[in-house]
């Protein structure tokens, strides 16, 4: 008899002495604790190991772009921020050289707060970090300007540019995707 699946769980009957009774499991879903360090990063972008149909093809490479424009609340990091590390730390973990990923984060809106050194608080060494294993971190001029932040104001490393929407067009003709998480 097989076993239906119903929205991501495992449905089985099993009988015991005439009595049939369900047993539902969720599956080989990887809950939180499953989530550990990656290889590259560390303290930041953890990652859980997956058991995926879709591989990494031998010497591939990437260039990928992440966009944030949500500063993160007090005391915590900014989820773009740390995706970008989760990026490097999950390929480097399946096979993927280091020198082969290129990452680019571009700030706007209120998230330049999150690279500003009077304000980036929790970030600041996130920030660091990341651009030890180079990634670019580049802030959109404009809303640097809107929130009277300049580029004496950004933490060491940080990049400005004229705007976010000039580093996009810049980075895809540099060949990077942009990345929708």
């Amino acid at each position: 008899m097989s076993s239906p699946t119903v929205s991501n769980h495992r449905i089985s009957t099993m009988f015991f002495g005439g009595l049939a009774a369900l047993a539902i499991s969720t599956g080989a879903f990887a809950g939180p604790d499953e989530f550990g360090p990656g290889p590259l990063i560390e303290a930041y972008g953890q990652i859980a190991p997956v058991d995926a149909d879709m591989m990494i093809p031998e010497g591939a490479s990437f260039a990928v772009t992440f966009d944030t424009a949500t500063r993160s609340e007090a005391e915590t990091l900014n989820r773009t921020l740390t995706s970008a590390a989760r990026f490097l730390n999950m390929h480097v973990a399946n096979g993927v050289e280091a020198g082969s990923l290129r990452v680019a984060v571009v700030v706007h809106g209120g998230a330049v707060h999150d690279v500003s050194s009077a304000t980036a608080g929790a970030n600041a060494d996130l920030i660091a970090t990341l651009l030890e294993h180079n990634v670019r971190v580049i802030v959109c001029g404009q809303s640097a300007s809107y929130y009277d932040v300049g580029r004496s104001d950004l933490l060491p490393g940080v990049e400005m540019a004229l705007s976010a929407m000039t580093a996009h067009a810049l980075l895809q003709q540099a060949d990077y995707t942009l990345n929708p998480f």
